[in-house]
């Protein structure tokens, strides 16, 4: 009977290390799955605007830099008409700056412009240029961003989307 009983408490605590045991590897993968969606993935992610009449497509694609924090390098492809095409880095997104903002002047430049750096787009003369914001015509129409949307995915938002938004300071 002592034999039993002892064979009894030697499963019962046998039972409860494996559930244990076994709770603790779902609780483990369960927050390896939470890290792991959290992560930024070290793919270049393109976002493009294509203006057919005007021969003009537009590209900037953004690459995480870190796997925790919204960290990117950003790249800006221009194509224009006649042959023009032109690529240059922007300013990284340092913490939450990745968008930039779509502006089209009276005079047919496009300017990009982010939180921190604004490039002027001559495709006439096949041109991108870094400007001081103060320098940048004030009379502009808004074209539309590339940004974040609500899943952090990155693209282009149509201003028929999405309205204009002011960049904030964090």
């Amino acid at each position: 009977m002592v034999y039993a009983h002892a064979q009894h408490r030697l499963s019962v605590t046998v039972a409860c290390r494996q559930a244990s045991w076994a709770s603790f590897v779902r609780g483990l993968a369960g927050l390896l799955l939470v890290v792991l969606t959290a992560c930024n993935s070290d793919v270049p992610v393109p976002a493009s605007v294509e203006f057919s009449a005007d021969q003009v497509r537009l590209t900037i694609t953004r690459l995480a830099t870190n796997p925790f924090l919204s960290r990117h390098d950003l790249h800006l492809a221009f194509v224009g008409p006649g042959g023009c095409s032109l690529e240059e880095d922007l300013f990284p997104n340092t913490g939450y700056a990745s968008r930039r903002n779509l502006y089209s002047t009276r005079t047919g430049l496009l300017y990009v412009v982010g939180q921190f750096d604004a490039r002027v787009i001559d495709a006439q003369d096949c041109t991108i240029t870094l400007a001081e914001f103060r320098t940048l015509d004030r009379y502009v129409t808004f074209l539309g961003s590339f940004d974040e949307n609500e899943e952090k995915r990155w693209g282009y938002f149509p201003a028929s989307q999405r309205s204009e938004l002011p960049f904030e300071k964090r």
